[in-house]
């Protein structure tokens, strides 16, 4: 059974864990669960959906969406395969981490439960199963790991004269774009272009763009074995120093090391 047929599912037992591991390339519609749900992504590339913004989640990085929050969720290569396991929420007040969506990296420890729970795949797991306590000590462990928050984050709308610029941009990335060239092409003023961007996407034109950047940047190094050299080219940088700087400023790795993981 798939993640989509599994949604009804999910919810029926509200105090037990629910494990899917699952490979995919496919769109998950907006849905929410009564549980919070912890994801795995193992190769490839994810994206979750939630009020009008688009996270990034790279291999080896895992999300929790807190229980109750509507969430669309795009597996983006399909090589991806993703491991979930859906907690109950009872004990959710016990610590911040758990009404709080996030994206992090995973940490050996955390990967290898993971997999360990795969001899529950596609099945609800209760206080009468054994090894549950397994389980309850995976959703415990979850605050104390090194939780550092990954912010890669495409704000989307639903604007259609937003939507031509981003269209834009997205064919161009390798170009030079400035506010004012593209200001330009879509005969506005600058001041007008960057208004745009405000209301639309409540983020800069330039933090937008370098966003996207990152975003194209991620998805080659992930689906891709071009040299990061050329990569860095491909989505608008001139040198390959200003490339990793800023790349590490948004995942806190160098590319070279990204794509080892």
């Amino acid at each position: 059974m798939g993640l989509i047929a599994s949604l009804p599912e999910i919810n029926k037992q509200r105090n037990a864990v629910f494990v899917m591991h699952e490979k995919s390339e496919k769109l998950i519609p907006l849905h929410t669960h009564n549980k919070g749900q912890l994801s795995y992504v193992e190769g490839g590339i994810a994206y979750i959906t939630i009020s009008n913004r688009t996270y990034v989640v790279p291999a080896r990085h895992y999300f929790w969406v807190p229980q109750g929050m509507p969430h669309i969720l795009r597996i983006g290569h399909s090589a991806t395969v993703l491991r979930s396991l859906y907690f109950y929420a009872h004990d959710d007040d016990s610590n911040d981490f758990y009404s709080q969506l996030g994206i992090y990296p995973a940490s050996e420890l955390l990967i290898q439960m993971i997999n360990y729970s795969e001899r529950w795949d596609g099945r609800h797991v209760t206080s009468q199963d054994d090894n549950f306590e397994f389980l309850v000590a995976m959703k415990k462990l979850l605050p104390e790991l090194n939780n550092k928050a990954l912010p890669i984050i495409l704000p989307t709308t639903d604007d259609d004269q937003m939507l031509r610029i981003i269209r834009y941009l997205e064919k161009n990335i390798g170009e030079r774009l400035t506010l004012a060239e593209v200001s330009r092409h879509f005969n506005l003023s600058e001041r007008s272009m960057s208004r745009l961007f405000q209301s639309s996407l409540q983020i800069s034109f330039l933090q937008y763009l370098k966003t996207l950047r990152m975003v194209k940047a991620i998805e080659m190094i992930l689906k891709t074995a071009k040299p990061v050299s050329d990569i860095a080219y491909e989505v608008g940088y001139t040198s390959i120093s200003s490339f990793s700087d800023a790349f590490h400023e948004f995942t806190h790795s160098r590319p070279t090391d990204f794509r080892k993981r």
